[in-house]
């Protein structure tokens, strides 16, 4: 990364760092035109856009900063004019510099050489260099200062080594210009726009490496907040068509079996799968928009029906105030899961609901009297697993400061225990604890 027009280099780095993609897109159209006319040599030709203006940024190579050897005309011209004695070891001199200082600027922003001892060997020659041609003929030859400086600025990262560098070089210059009764104020001049030039493109640089560290940063939130997006969506549908379709099943068996001496009573089991079916329509509708959110009341007079169609007794207890929407919500998609599980895995005979509300969070337990997790062969229990479901309902609560426990209820049967806080969630409450979970699916 190199500085593009140091000379405009102050106003360039502060437009790019206070105008925002709101901002630009707001003011396109009047500045096209104006850009259109106004176009820049091809060191300071600006581009169209943000995302234009960094990967030109991340593609410079300290070529800017070649432009600015053109001071060296004034020790040319020193030179040239006979104003200097013994002509020719100054103008070796000079080219030596203009050759170090090519190879100083190129090495610095080289991939290659940058980390390397290089880049410092050929500024210690190019400064000293300098040393020798201002001392040895003055004048014009002073001007070479400012470029070192340049060196030390694309170099410099650190304020603290960019101040140890400068200061000496700056010092150098005006007591080498106070030697040679140049002038106070040429002196001054001299001194501070040394270390001023050094300072400004060390900013510039700096800057120009935030910018293109906040494009990465950009760029890796936008994929994070896709990714987010896609898990979000991917557990929602699973919860959803998990639980509706396991419901769809379990009423058309029950259709099946009444059709024969009950037409009446199966007819009213397919009308419920047709309602079951539409509701999930709108609800993959509403999980695909992201304004899908559950209600506990809802989940619970479905995990009775479920439950009823499937000749489990089910027994809901509640207590406490009423809870937030958002708390309700997650326990509703506790209920969808945990009911869902029973139907598909427990052979249960008996379901308890429970939701407890006290000291700050809203406990709700789902147990169940069936055979829990199946033996491995061998006859003995098997590992612990987390299904699909039950990862993505950690998820959830752990996002609300909530834990998730699973574990089986010797001899036999199923716990599904959800905490979530009601208020504020506390620090360390987040995490889920495992012991052995009902097979893979859930």
């Amino acid at each position: 990364m190199s500085v593009d027009g140091v000379g405009a280099g102050t106003s360039a780095a502060a437009g790019v760092a206070g105008t925002s993609d709101a901002a630009r897109a707001a003011t396109a159209a009047t500045a096209a035109p104006v850009e259109k006319e106004c176009r820049r040599s091809w060191w300071l030709r600006k581009p169209q856009n943000f995302d234009e203006e960094i990967e030109h940024l991340k593609g410079l190579d300290g070529s800017s900063l070649y432009p600015w050897l053109l001071m060296a005309i004034g020790p040319a011209a020193d030179i040239l004019t006979g104003e200097i004695g013994h002509p020719w070891p100054a103008a070796a001199g000079l080219a030596v510099f203009c050759a170090l200082y090519v190879a100083t600027i190129r090495t610095t922003f080289s991939d290659r050489w940058r980390s390397g001892p290089v880049p410092f060997r050929l500024l210690a020659a190019l400064a000293g260099t300098t040393l020798a041609l201002a001392i040895g003929y003055g004048g014009n030859f002073m001007l070479l200062f400012v470029l070192v400086s340049l060196g030390v600025g694309s170099m410099s990262r650190s304020r603290r080594h960019l101040g140890l560098m400068l200061m000496p070089l700056s010092a150098a210059a005006g007591t080498i210009a106070g030697l040679r009764h140049t002038g106070f104020w040429t002196t001054a001049s001299l001194a501070y726009g040394t270390f001023l030039s050094g300072l400004v493109v060390s900013v510039i640089i700096t800057l120009f490496h935030a910018v293109a560290q906040l494009k990465a940063t950009r760029q890796e939130l936008a994929r994070s907040a896709v990714a987010q997006e896609r898990m979000r969506f991917s557990r929602d549908l699973h919860d959803l068509l998990g639980h509706t379709m396991s419901v769809i099943v379990v009423k058309s068996e029950a259709a099946r079996r009444l059709a024969p001496r009950d037409l009446d009573a199966a007819l009213a089991q397919v009308a419920d799968i047709e309602a079951v079916g539409r509701q999930a329509l709108t609800e993959i509708r509403e999980a695909v928009t992201g304004y899908r959110e559950g209600s506990l009341s809802t989940e619970l007079d479905r995990a009775r029906s479920v439950l009823a169609a499937s000749d489990i007794e089910a027994v809901v207890r509640e207590s406490g105030p009423p809870l937030p929407p958002q708390t309700e919500a997650l326990l509703g998609w506790v209920v969808r899961e945990g009911v869902t599980n029973v139907v598909r895995h427990s052979g249960a005979g008996r379901v308890t609901v429970e939701l407890r509300t006290e000291g700050g969070y809203a406990r709700l337990t789902i147990t169940d009297d069936g055979r829990g997790p199946a033996p491995a062969a061998g006859g003995t229990a098997i590992q612990a697993r987390t299904g699909t479901g039950l990862r993505g309902l950690t998820e959830r609560l752990a996002a609300a400061g909530g834990s998730l426990t699973a574990a089986p209820t010797p001899p036999t049967g199923f716990r599904l225990t959800a905490t979530l806080p009601v208020e504020d969630p506390p620090a360390g409450v987040g995490q889920h604890t495992y012991d052995r979970l009902p097979e893979d699916g859930q």
